[in-house]
C-alpha cells in the first residue's frame, strides 16, 4: 500500500491522510489500527477518559479487545475538537441508540468536504431510520457511506482474512475507504447500493437469533441450512420493498454477513437465541449476555414495518411471538413448517405466481 499512498500524497492535501474514528468499541478500535498500519494519521474519540489513557499509554483497549496490540500511532481523546478537524475520512462506530446524539455533539467540528462512513448495524425506532440516513439528516453532507459485511471484530483484530463492503453513491467515498482500510488481511469491496448494504447488516441480526434458537433445540444441518436460506429470501423481500437492489443480497453484506452471524457463537444475537432455545426468558437471555444485542429491537421494528407494508415475513413474525408474546421456541419452529409452500427465489418465480398456480390447478390452499 505504501507506493499508492505516496502517489496520492503528491496529488492531494494532508487531510486525505487523516482519519477520525468516533467510538471506542471493538470494531472501531480495530479499524483505527488498520488505518494507522496503512500510514494514515489516526485520531479516535471515546467517552471514557480511562480508556483514552490506556490506548495512548499502553496501546490497548482493555474493555473490548484486551489482547489486541493497537498501532502506537493511534491517538485517543475525549474531545471532538482534537479528533475531527482536518480529518478527510470520519468513521462513525457508535451503537445505534446513541448514534444520533453523538453525531449532533460532533457536528460543530465537522465540515462538508469530509467523508462520513457509518459502521453501525442497526435501525432507529423513530421513523425506521438507518444510520447513514441519520448522518444525512444531521449534516447534509454529500460524501456519505456505509461499511458492512461479515466482520466479527475479534477476528479482524486477530488479523484473520476478512472482507467487507463500502457502499456509497459517491465514488470518492468508495475509493477513499478502500485506500484507508484495505490491507493484506482486510479486503474492501465496493457497492453503490448503500440502502441495501446497510439494511442487510441490520436485518441479519434478527435471523441470528433464530439460528441460535435452532442450535439450542438440537436441530440438524438441513434445518439450519433451510433457516438461513429462507432468511435470505425474507431479508431481500423486505429490502426490495424498501427500494434496495436484490442482487446486493448475493454479496458480502447479504448472504456473507448472514452466514457468519448465524453460524458463530461469537455473535451476540446468536447467543441470545441460544439462551431462548434453552428455555430462558428474553430478560434472562439479555442479562446473561451482558451486552447490547441489536437484533432484539430489530425483530420488533421489522415485524411492525412488514405488517404495516404488507410484506410476508414469517420468520420475523415467529421471532416476535417468541421474544414478546411468550410463545415457546420449539412451537415457533413448528409454525414455520406449517407456513405456505411458495417459490424458492422470488426474483425468478414470484410468490404471487405460485399462489395463482395453486388456484388454477387446484393444487392446495395458500
Amino acid at each position: 500500500m505504501s507506493d499508492d499512498h505516496s502517489l496520492d500524497r503528491n496529488n492531494s492535501d494532508d487531510r486525505n491522510y487523516r482519519v477520525a474514528v468516533l467510538g471506542g468499541g471493538s470494531f472501531g478500535t480495530a479499524l483505527a489500527s488498520i488505518a494507522a498500519d496503512n500510514g494514515f494519521e489516526v485520531r479516535q474519540w471515546l467517552r471514557d477518559p480511562a480508556l483514552v489513557e490506556q490506548i495512548n499509554l499502553e496501546h490497548r483497549n482493555g474493555r473490548y479487545l484486551p489482547d489486541y496490540a493497537i498501532n502506537p500511532a493511534v491517538r485517543a481523546s475525549t474531545a471532538f475538537e482534537e479528533v475531527l478537524p482536518g480529518a478527510g475520512l470520519v468513521l462513525v462506530a457508535i451503537p445505534s441508540k446513541a448514534f444520533r446524539d453523538v453525531v449532533r455533539q460532533a457536528r460543530p467540528w465537522l465540515d462538508a468536504s469530509q467523508i462520513l462512513v457509518s459502521t453501525t448495524k442497526g435501525i432507529q425506532e423513530e421513523g425506521f431510520k438507518l444510520m447513514s440516513q441519520i448522518l444525512e439528516e444531521e449534516t447534509g453532507f454529500a460524501h456519505i457511506g456505509v461499511l458492512s459485511g461479515p466482520n466479527l471484530a475479534t477476528e479482524v483484530a486477530e488479523r484473520q482474512l476478512t472482507a467487507t463492503v463500502i457502499a456509497s453513491h459517491d465514488a470518492l467515498t468508495r475509493t477513499r475507504v478502500q485506500t484507508a482500510l484495505g490491507c493484506d488481511y482486510f479486503r474492501v469491496y465496493a457497492s453503490n447500493d448503500r440502502y441495501g448494504v446497510e439494511l442487510g447488516g441490520a436485518l441479519k441480526n434478527l435471523y441470528a437469533i433464530a439460528a441460535g434458537m435452532a442450535a439450542a433445540l438440537g436441530m440438524g444441518e438441513n434445518t439450519r441450512s433451510m433457516l438461513m436460506t429462507r432468511a435470505l429470501a425474507e431479508m431481500s423481500r423486505f429490502a426490495v420493498s424498501q427500494g434496495a437492489n436484490p442482487m446486493t443480497f448475493l454479496g458480502l453484506a447479504g448472504v456473507g454477513d448472514l452466514i457468519v452471524t448465524c453460524s458463530s457463537s461469537r455473535s451476540r444475537n446468536y447467543r441470545v437465541g441460544f439462551a431462548l432455545g434453552e428455555g430462558r426468558t428474553l430478560d434472562e437471555a439479555v442479562e446473561a449476555l451482558g451486552q447490547v444485542a441489536e437484533g432484539v429491537n430489530t425483530v420488533r421494528l421489522v415485524r411492525d414495518k412488514a405488517r404495516e407494508e404488507g410484506v410476508y415475513m414469517p420468520i420475523a413474525e415467529g421471532l416476535y411471538q417468541v421474544l414478546f408474546e411468550g410463545v415457546p421456541a420449539r412451537e415457533m419452529a413448528r409454525l414455520l413448517m406449517r407456513g405456505q409452500q411458495s417459490s424458492d427465489v422470488e426474483f425468478v418465480l414470484s410468490r404471487e405466481d405460485v399462489q395463482q398456480d395453486h388456484r388454477d390447478t387446484g393444487g392446495g390452499h395458500d
